[in-house]
C-alpha cells in the first residue's frame, strides 16, 4: 500500500500521480486524509484521558491513606467514567483506522516518473524487438489445427472435464508442456541465479492482499471451501500466480540486510476465474482459466530496484531467444499498468498462426508497495528497518508460449520442429506428423 506519511506530507503529489492512471483514484485522497486525521485526533484524546485517569488513580491512594473514603470513592467513580470514555474513543479510533486502511488497500501504486503517460494499450511505447517474423512457404496453421492434427490437446474432453477455459494436454502435448516447464526452471536457476521454490497452490487471503490481488480483484479468484463447511469459504484461494505465495514467503519478517538480494523462481499452475471476461468460450489456448507458469520474484534494496527490473526483463527475454521466437518488449503506459506496479514491461511473442503478438511475460517493479501490505522489512547496517522493493516477472507463461512455439516451428509436412535448447528435455528434435 502507499505510505500514509507520504500522503499526509505530499497530498498534491499523490493526487497527481494517481490521476495519470486515469481511474479516478485521486478523488479518494480527501476521504483518506479525513479518516486519518479523525483517527489521530481520537488517539490524542485517548492519551489525554489515560493521563488524567493515571493522575486520578494516584490521588485515590493518597485519599485512602488520609482515610478520606468519600472523596476516594468519588475519584474511583471518576476513573470508571474515564475508562468508559476511553473505551468508546478507542472504538471510534479503530473504526476510523479500519475505514482509512480500507481506502488505502484500494488505492493502486503510484507510477514511476519514467513511465510513459497514456490511457490505453495503444499508448504503450515499443522498447525493442528481437528476431524476425517467420516466413513460410506454405499457409501456416493455427495452434488449434496443429493441436488437433498432432493430438497435442483435446479441447473437447478438457471442456467435458471442467468446462470452457480448461485444457487436456495429451501425448506429445503433455510432454512438451512438461519439457517447457523443466527448461524454464533450469534456465533461471542455473544461468540467472534464482533459487527454486515449490509453493502451496492453496493460499491464504492475507497472501492475496499482500500482493494487491485483494480486495480489488476478489471477483477473479477461485475461493476454496473445506468439505461441506461453508464458514471456511473465503479463507483460502487457488493461487492466481506463484507471485502470490512466493512474494509473501517473508511476510511479517525483518530480514538482515546482508540477506538481500533474494531471487526466487517457482513453477505453479495458475487459476483465474476472470468473472465476466469475454472470449473464454472460444476454442484454443489464448485465454484459459488454468495455465502453467514459471514465476520470478526479486526482493532487493530500493536503490537496486530499477537496475534489477532491467535484468529481470532480460532473464525472461532469454527464454524466447533460446526458443527461436520473434518478440517485442513494450513499456506499459500509466493508464495500462497493473494495480500494484510502479513500472512494467510486457514481452509479447509473435504467433504466426494467430497473426498477432501474445503477451507471455509481464515484469514489474512494485517498489515498496507490496512490502508495506505484507509488512516485510529488512534491517540496514545502521540498524534502520526499511521496506524493500519487490519485483515480479513471468519467466514465462504457458499456454501462450506453447502456442507461439508450435505455430512458429511448424513444418510443411505438418510436424513441429523442436528448438535445440528444448531437445534434451523432450528427447526429440520434432513432434512427428
Amino acid at each position: 500500500m502507499l505510505d500514509i506519511k507520504m500522503i499526509r506530507e505530499q497530498p498534491d503529489f499523490v493526487r497527481e500521480r494517481l490521476a495519470v492512471r486515469g481511474a479516478g483514484d485521486e478523488t479518494r485522497i480527501d476521504e483518506l486524509l479525513k479518516l486519518d486525521e479523525q483517527r489521530r485526533k481520537l488517539l490524542a484524546e485517548v492519551e489525554a484521558l489515560k493521563a488524567t485517569r493515571n493522575r486520578v488513580s494516584k490521588e485515590i491512594g493518597g485519599l485512602m491513606g488520609k482515610k478520606m473514603f468519600a472523596e476516594a470513592d468519588a475519584r474511583k467513580q471518576e476513573t470508571r467514567d474515564l475508562g468508559d470514555q476511553i473505551a468508546e474513543l478507542d472504538r471510534q479510533a479503530s473504526a476510523a483506522e479500519l475505514g482509512r486502511d480500507e481506502v488505502l488497500l484500494r488505492l493502486p501504486n503510484l507510477p514511476h516518473g519514467s513511465v510513459a503517460l497514456g490511457k490505453t494499450a495503444e499508448d504503450n511505447p515499443l522498447i525493442r524487438t528481437n528476431g524476425q517474423k517467420t516466413e513460410f512457404g506454405f499457409k501456416p496453421k493455427s495452434h488449434v489445427e496443429l493441436c488437433e492434427s498432432l493430438k497435442l490437446v483435446d479441447f473437447a474432453r478438457g471442456a467435458k472435464l471442467s468446462g470452457s477455459g480448461f485444457l487436456l494436454y495429451t501425448n506429445w502435448g503433455a510432454r512438451l508442456e512438461r519439457a517447457l516447464i523443466s527448461f524454464l526452471l533450469d534456465l533461471h536457476t542455473t544461468e540467472h541465479g534464482y533459487t527454486e521454490v515449490s509453493p502451496p497452490y492453496v493460499i491464504s487471503r492475507d497472501c492475496m492482499v499482500g500482493v494487491g490481488q485483494f480486495p480489488k480483484f476478489a471477483d477473479q479468484a477461485y475461493a476454496v471451501r473445506e468439505g461441506e463447511d461453508n464458514s471456511t469459504l473465503g479463507s483460502l484461494y487457488l493461487l492466481p500466480t506463484a507471485e502470490a505465495p512466493v512474494a509473501n514467503i517473508h511476510r511479517e519478517e525483518i530480514l538482515p540486510g546482508r540477506q538481500l538480494p533474494i531471487f526466487y523462481c517457482a513453477y505453479s499452475p495458475c487459476f483465474r476465474a476472470e468473472a465476466g471476461a469475454a472470449g473464454l468460450g472460444t476454442r484454443g489456448m489464448i485465454r484459459v482459466h488454468q495455465f502453467d507458469k514459471v514465476e520470478l520474484i526479486k526482493i532487493v534494496e530500493p536503490e537496486q530496484g530499477y537496475a534489477e527490473l532491467e535484468k529481470l526483463v532480460a532473464n525472461a527475454e532469454r527464454v524466447l531467444q533460446l526458443l527461436g521466437l520473434h518478440y517485442k518488449v513494450i513499456q506499459l503506459c500509466t493508464g495500462d499498468m497493473g494495480f500494484a506496479s510502479a513500472k512494467t514491461y510486457d514481452i509479447e511473442v509473435w504467433a504466426p498462426g494467430q497473426g498477432q503478438y501474445l503477451e507471455v511475460s509481464s515484469c514489474s517493479n512494485c517498489e515498496d508497495y507490496q512490502a508495506r501490505r505484507m509488512n516485510l522489512r529488512y534491517k540496514t547496517e545502521a540498524g534502520e528497518n526499511r521496506f524493500p522493493h519487490i519485483l515480479n516477472g513471468s519467466g514465462t507463461a504457458l499456454a501462450r508460449l506453447f502456442v507461439a512455439l508450435v505455430e512458429t516451428h511448424q513444418q510443411a509436412d505438418g510436424s513441429v520442429a523442436i528448438p535445440a535448447a528444448l531437445q534434451p528435455y523432450l528427447k526429440a528434435d520434432q513432434i512427428p506428423a
